[in-house]
């Protein structure tokens, strides 16, 4: 029925047409959805942004496959694109609606996340993926296949230029997993979000291994095995708290500084329980996690990867109200020693840090890389290289505070001054040599430990004299390897006035088309 007003009876098609858009899936599928404990596309995004922030694009976009089979053609295509803010400041967003055609990607629906990721990169603000989708759309075949390229075209174009964080909410298989690969940040959910290139049934099939969808592709499997995932939650309401609270660490793109936000922590704040943080051997462990929260405002840590290689933590803190990356050895794993996983992990951490203007704080209690024939095949020279190469290329302005051990190669790659580091420091408890007193003496004074009358208290002579000599920071001091030792209650003092020193640091890297890091 018409209402004789040409523009009342435009308006009501326009908003009937909106209304079948908000409700795209079946109500048996939106059912379905909320049985297995998960939230709709759009709740998500309510949850994600501040209220009343986001503007949709693409509402009443429908694919175009007819010849395909593809009997309904809803409005949207299964996802949900737009922009909105998070604490205010811009970001674009793609939500997968799984109720729609099982979230599968065809032509239409990558075009419009083709269209946002374009948008973003023009006007320099963050992408964030919530992706709960079935792969490609059989159906549309190869142009499917084709539209997930443009989509990991855009992901290289993007990367570090705009801050890009995927956010995994169901299932995510094959060639969909290459884009979450790509992006910065990867987020998943215990229980609900499961990545792989092939699933259980066809692992079984080639492989004859009988494999959990969980065990092979789960959240906790991909935190703690295959360094896939970068953070973990319990559910999907904290996993999109936890990506607003990375936000506030990130700028909006590599021109831009992070938010300063004041927490009220005094700058000029001593650490004098620093000062009895260090075990009386040095072979006893302690926790780095503790040194970070006393030096950084609040105590607050995000760490970055915490369930993987965690001999080295990462993560992101403030000093002084500013955004830093923090990296230390973890004497509570291994000792602290640098492998092919924590060099990766942390070489991965450097360069998103240097490429998002973050500075770095570097923790260093090092007592070499870990020995052993496994290391030695797996290729721990290759990827302990990659954490120096990146430490090396880094400009952003970087702190280096050595609490103990600093031997060998290890302590080289972890942010020395000989590789650019703009400020070194030292407790009085550091002890920076080529190895360890026990080893050295070994090599040192092998010939003579032979024709001792009595060789093990010899021995102990040597690593008594060895020690006093050589662990310590003063021999460094004398040369200017670092910069100050200094008492362990003033290391926030010094990291916080290091900091406003070098916020003007300005480093030109050679012009070049890219270095060649060593993959």
């Amino acid at each position: 029925m018409t209402s004789g007003n040409p523009m009342q009876d435009k308006l009501d098609d326009l908003r009937t047409r909106k209304e079948q858009a908000l409700l795209a899936g079946s109500p048996r599928a939106i059912e379905r959805q909320h049985e297995k404990g998960k939230m709709l596309a759009r709740e998500r995004l309510e949850y994600l942004l501040d209220p009343g922030s986001f503007q949709e694009l693409d509402m009443l976009a429908r694919h175009r496959a007819h010849a395909a089979g593809l009997e309904e053609h809803p409005y949207t295509d299964g996802v949900i694109t737009g922009w909105g803010t998070v604490d205010g400041r811009k970001v674009f967003v793609f939500s997968q609606d799984f109720t729609v055609f099982g979230g599968a990607l065809g032509e239409v629906f990558a075009e419009k996340i083709h269209k946002l990721m374009d948008l973003a990169l023009k006007v320099g603000a963050p992408v964030i993926g919530l992706n709960d989708g079935a792969g490609a759309r059989i159906q549309e075949g190869v142009v499917s296949l084709a539209s997930y390229g443009g989509i990991f075209y855009r992901n290289v174009q993007s990367s570090g230029v705009i801050p890009q964080i995927s956010v995994i909410l169901g299932p995510c298989a094959g060639g969909a997993v290459y884009s979450p690969a790509m992006t910065d940040f990867i987020f998943m959910v215990r229980e609900s979000s499961h990545m792989f290139i092939t699933g259980p049934d066809v692992v079984k099939t080639v492989t004859g291994e009988e494999v959990t969808l969980e065990e092979l592709g789960g959240a906790m499997s991909h935190a703690s095995k295959s360094g896939v995932a970068t953070f973990v939650s319990a559910d999907e309401k904290s996993c999109l708290d936890d990506v607003r609270f990375l936000l506030s660490f990130m700028p909006q793109n590599n021109m831009e500084e992070a938010p300063v936000l004041d927490g009220g922590d005094d700058p000029e704040r001593e650490c004098p329980e620093l000062r009895d943080i260090l075990p009386p051997s040095p072979n006893q462990p302690y926790d780095m996690k503790k040194v970070i929260a006393s030096v950084v405002d609040d105590g607050e840590y995000f760490e970055y990867f915490p369930h993987w290689a965690k001999s080295i933590t990462c993560g992101f803190a403030r000093v002084d109200g500013h955004a830093v990356g923090v990296v230390g050895n973890q004497p509570m794993i291994l000792a602290g020693v640098l492998d092919i996983e924590s060099a990766e992990k942390a070489a991965r951490f450097v360069r998103t840090c240097d490429a998002f203007n973050i500075p770095l704080l570097t923790f260093v209690d090092v007592p070499g890389f870990l020995p052993g024939v496994d290391q030695e095949y797996g290729g721990i020279i290759r990827h302990g290289a990659k954490l120096l190469y990146a430490y090396c290329e880094a400009t952003v302005p970087r702190i280096q505070i050595i609490t103990r051990k600093a031997y060998g190669g290890a302590y080289v790659v972890m942010d020395s001054k000989s590789i650019g580091s703009d400020l070194a420091y030292a407790w009085p408890t550091a002890e920076l040599a080529v190895m360890g007193p026990n080893g050295a003496v070994e090599i040192v004074y092998r010939r003579e430990l032979q024709q001792a009358a009595d060789p093990v208290a010899r021995r102990a002579e040597l690593i008594a004299e060895y020690t006093e000599k050589y662990a310590n920071p003063y021999a460094a001091a004398e040369r200017g390897y670092i910069d100050d030792v200094i008492d362990p209650a003033e290391t926030r003092k010094k990291v916080v006035d290091g900091f406003r020193m070098l916020r003007t640091k300005r480093e030109e890297l050679p012009r070049r088309k890219h270095g060649n890091m060593p993959l």
